[in-house]
């Protein structure tokens, strides 16, 4: 049974006709065509399917489409400002903070929320703060050091 969405992808408005049962990440994928989240899990334990849903980190992977009608979502392709990279997105360059990059786009949107989380709570974050509010995101090739680091170099 297919049901009309709205939804706001990285600034552009979007209206789709989905299957009740399409995930948030089949949509973007399949629908939209936004190949940066990637389908690793498909039981929200990895996050390399974080996308932004309304400013907050979400597994696109468990959300249902239908779900979200009326919602923003940011992804991996959302971050940069035009063709610029955003601060964190050069951090991770600088950093060398991926080795084969499948997580980084769900690395990438969940720091974004993680860091806009610790402004509004006027929280400083070290080292042990960065790793436990990243902990939903994995990295099969270990690049967690180099992670962190990129994180802490934005971090407020």
């Amino acid at each position: 049974m297919d049901q009309q969405v709205a939804l706001t992808v990285n600034g552009e408005r979007h209206s789709l006709a989905v299957d009740t049962r399409t995930t948030l990440l089949d949509l973007l994928r399949e629908h939209v065509g936004l190949t940066g989240a990637k389908k690793g899990c498909d039981h929200g334990q990895c996050g390399a399917c974080t996308v932004l849903v309304d400013g907050r980190r979400a597994n696109a992977c468990l959300a249902l489409a239908v779900a979200h009608d009326g919602a923003e979502i940011v992804t991996v392709e959302g971050l940069a400002e035009g063709d610029e990279l955003n601060a964190l997105q050069a951090a991770f360059i600088e950093r060398d903070a991926f080795q084969c990059g499948y997580c980084t786009p769900g690395q990438l949107c969940s720091a974004t929320a993680m860091l806009a989380e610790a402004r509004a709570e006027g929280v400083a974050l070290d080292g042990d703060e960065i790793r436990e509010r990243m902990s939903g995101n994995l990295c099969r090739c270990g690049a967690y050091p180099n992670i962190v680091a990129a994180i802490g170099d934005v971090a407020p």
